[in-house]
């Protein structure tokens, strides 16, 4: 595949998906590396392998709220004969300086406190009287409330085996090994982890920003009333949500009136913010379609190497795209139709792997199955054009939602997967078996 630059393209030429697709990978590189503190990490890759510098847990501890004792003291103990210790303290969690246990003693300990010296074993406080002297209990009584029971006598009513309910040290992971590999993508066990080991910074390519803007002079905010002629913008809330579903840091910008000035205005104020400038609307051949006016001009003005080319996918619905680069900083400027249901299928098929390549992932496309068509009759799709009809997946079997309209918004909220329908095929029957992109 050549690339934009390169590919022999007439006006009415028309770029396949694939094409496409593989023209904007290849100019989309991975966000450099940086230092990010844990939370602002969630959902990054990780770019460096990451050892473990001290043991989990770093020292014996108790598993148990209970008694920490001598295995010989308690052997044998039983409901009619139990084994009675003397209690010389507590040992709590954090505890830095634990009593020890010698010979016919026992000290009270929470859980995941270190087991103290000359102890070798912890007795769950449910198998002893909890130095009440009534017989077994349920639990301890608060330290608070009664400071006593860290002293005096504890009966055992069951014996326990040596480092029974007791936590080794370096059990999770020890010293020298691998916590996490380069690649890994930070989730919170992720996170737990490189908290747990003492991480408070790490190095990983930074989620994108990624800027949806939308035009069209008809466009009103969602909670204001309708004038004539006007529709609510549903465009920039799919895309800026389907952006931060993709990974990345999404801003959405207020629908843009079909003013050349005026967009450009906005996008090269929305720059300084953006890894990735995603617009809907304004790209096919009408007398309004502003996108390619401004981003044309803004091409032309820019530094060497930029520009926006406006192309025709063979493809059903999302025919019209734009794709290019921008601004000093040459940001990417994915340039997505207008109507809603190719806005979002073009964002699945081109934008989404724009996203997660910036964020350097490999795994950058949805996931895809093959299914049995169930339908009343049979697909009909444009020879030459790859179409993408939403469906309904479940059980290994397809059904569509909706018509093929790219305006019906409801159909494509009850989809869970686009049909795909290839370039050489005009009609598929039902019971047919089709390949299906699975949208979560």
């Amino acid at each position: 595949m050549t690339s934009a630059a390169t590919r022999p393209a007439g006006p009415d030429d028309l770029w396949s998906v694939d094409e496409h697709l593989e023209d904007i990978l290849a100019a989309v590189r991975p966000l450099e590396p940086i230092e990010l503190q844990l939370l602002d990490a969630q959902g990054c890759v990780l770019v460096e392998d990451v050892t473990v510098p001290v043991s989990l847990p770093p020292f014996d501890n108790s598993s148990m709220d209970g008694y920490a004792v001598r295995v010989a003291d308690i052997a044998g103990a039983g409901e009619e004969f139990p084994a009675v210790l003397e209690v010389v303290g507590d040992v709590a969690a954090g505890a830095a300086d634990p009593v020890r246990v010698g010979p016919g003693q026992a000290a009270r300990i929470m859980t995941g406190a270190p087991l103290p010296p000359g102890a070798e074993t912890v007795v769950p406080v449910e198998w002893t009287d909890g130095g009440l002297g009534e017989g077994p209990v349920s639990g301890m009584r608060s330290r608070s409330l009664a400071p006593q029971g860290a002293e005096g006598q504890v009966r055992v009513y069951r014996p326990a085996a040596a480092r029974a309910h007791v936590r080794a040290r370096g059990s999770d992971v020890k010293a020298g090994d691998l916590a996490l590999e380069a690649g890994t993508v930070l989730g919170p066990p992720q996170l737990a982890l490189l908290a747990a080991i003492g991480r408070g910074t790490v190095r990983v390519r930074p989620r994108p920003r990624v800027v949806v803007l939308s035009t069209g002079s008809e466009l009103v905010q969602p909670g204001e009333e309708l004038g004539p002629g006007q529709i609510h913008d549903s465009n920039s809330f799919a895309l800026t949500a389907a952006a931060r579903d993709a990974g990345a840091i999404a801003y959405r910008v207020g629908a843009v009136a079909d003013d050349a000035e005026i967009l450009r205005s906005t996008i090269e104020d929305q720059l300084i913010r953006a890894d990735l400038l995603v617009t809907t609307g304004g790209v096919s051949v009408g007398a309004y379609d502003v996108v390619k006016e401004a981003l044309s001009y803004a091409a032309d003005a820019d530094e060497a190497g930029s520009g926006v080319e406006f192309r025709r996918i063979a493809m059903q619905p999302g025919k019209p795209q734009g794709f290019g680069s921008i601004g000093p900083d040459h940001i990417p400027v994915l340039a997505l139709p207008g109507n809603p249901v190719s806005s979002y299928v073009s964002f699945e098929l081109f934008v989404r792997p724009a996203i997660r390549t910036l964020s350097g992932l490999t795994d950058i496309h949805r996931p895809r199955a093959r299914a049995v068509l169930t339908a009343d009759e049979a697909l009909r799709s444009p020879r030459g054009r790859r179409q993408f009809l939403r469906g309904v997946h479940a059980d290994g079997k397809v059904s569509p939602v909706g018509g093929a309209g790219s305006h019906l918004v409801a159909a494509l909220a009850r989809a869970n997967a686009l049909i795909v329908v290839p370039e050489d095929v005009e009609s598929v029957e039902p019971g047919t078996e089709v390949e299906v992109v699975l949208l979560g």
